[in-house]
């Protein structure tokens, strides 16, 4: 059991954007003791390590050796994949959800939690956490009454995240046809149509909507976008829009699989961000300071996910980041590593985590040769699949030291 005074929480709005129209604008976070925080990390330690090995392998949230990156190179591969064969086309419906995290049943998650040969005392504890738990809202200076509340896994706790992927860890698809790749409350439906039939993929969304009435959970189809398409696609009679770029876990995804619309975003983010780093210089902030501010401000936002996109970069994007860089060391006065230095490097390294991970979903793609000393070439007809970030890796594996 837990005591109340540990489930007791203060909810807190934080706007979801800078202008605010309706309720729905604010994010509601729930601050709550540090002493049951600390509690927490220790019961999500436990929870990692009863999941069963047949876990859903296209949940990528809360999982070692997984990340967003790992989850964006499985959509992409995927879709580069089947769009080899002329005439194959991929939809993917990008899900929405309204406040995923408030609409869990902890009835529904215990009964999936046992189903997944969880222990009793486990379940009892998760239940006793989620149920009857007092909670006041605080706005500036003001705070409401307290209510006690048996719905919902509430935002800003640590298990949050990972008792939702729990819970939606039976959402997968039905025909082999269909894709679903998941991190945490992050959803995307992919469809590999193959000689126009559609079936597969529309019976996959009707399922899919279904399931989210039978869990309580909302789609919010406003929001829900759907990307290369045939025709307008609907979702319980609403129509969802068609896109030719997503943002998917922090990188624009175009329809024609290019990462033009990507590096852009990427650039003029770090832009803005170098024009921190010259003011600092104004101010005479030494090299090594600059330097700190530079690898956490501004690489980060340029490396990330570059094991994904970087390869199949135009050489003139590859050519404005690398600007970006030499402009970074014109203004910190040293010399920084180029973007090729480092992609090479996070390639090599991405590649030998996952060969050493059986249960990764890209582990299979990593095959020796019967010498045993050279890893096999994925066959391509197209430069776009040619230099997904698998077939690169090999490419790296292969080069000589």
């Amino acid at each position: 059991m837990v005591p109340p005074c540990l489930k007791a929480a203060t909810i807190v709005p934080v706007p979801k954007k800078s202008t605010i129209g309706s309720l729905n604008d604010y994010r509601p976070v729930a601050l709550t003791s540090v002493a049951m925080k600390c509690f927490e990390k220790l019961v999500l330690h436990h929870l990692k390590s009863c999941i069963p090995q047949y876990f859903d392998q296209h949940q990528f949230a809360y999982k070692a050796n997984r990340s967003t990156a790992d989850a964006i190179a499985t959509v992409h591969h995927t879709a580069a994949s089947h769009l080899e064969k002329q005439g194959n086309y991929v939809r993917m419906l990008f899900v929405d959800f309204s406040s995923a995290f408030n609409t869990i049943l902890p009835n529904i998650l215990i009964r999936k939690l046992t189903d997944l040969d969880f222990r009793a005392p486990t379940c009892e504890w998760i239940y006793s956490f989620l149920t009857d738990r007092p909670q006041t809202v605080r706005m500036g200076t003001q705070t409401s009454s307290t209510l006690t509340l048996s719905t919902g896994s509430p935002q800003g706790c640590v298990l949050s995240p990972f008792l939702y992927s729990l819970y939606t860890h039976d959402c997968v698809p039905a025909h082999h046809s269909n894709v679903i790749v998941k991190y945490a409350d992050e959803t995307t439906v992919m469809g590999l149509i193959s000689n126009d039939d559609e079936t597969a993929y529309r019976e996959e969304v009707q399922r899919l909507t279904a399931w989210c009435s039978a869990n309580n959970l909302l789609l919010n189809a406003s929001k829900t976008k759907e990307m290369i398409l045939d025709w307008s696609g609907t979702i319980d009679g609403v129509c969802v829009e068609r896109v030719s770029s997503f943002k998917f876990l922090g990188m624009q995804v175009s329809k024609d699989l290019t990462w033009h619309t990507n590096t852009a975003a990427v650039v003029g983010k770090a832009q803005q961000r170098l024009f921190f780093l010259r003011l600092l210089r104004k101010c005479q902030v030494g090299t090594k300071l600059l330097q700190i501010f530079y690898h956490s401000a501004v690489e980060s936002v340029l490396v990330y996910g570059m094991t994904v996109w970087y390869a199949n970069c135009t050489a003139k994007d590859r050519k404005t980041l690398q600007w970006v860089i030499k402009t970074v060391g014109k203004i910190i006065g040293c010399p920084l590593p180029s973007l090729e230095d480092i992609a090479t490097s996070r390639g090599l390294i991405r590649a030998k985590r996952i060969m050493s991970d059986p249960s990764h979903p890209g582990h299979g793609l990593f095959q020796l040769l019967p010498s045993g000393r050279r890893y096999r070439s994925l066959g391509s007809r197209t430069e776009r699949l040619r230099n997904t970030f698998h077939p690169w890796a090999i490419c790296l594996l292969n080069a000589p030291p």
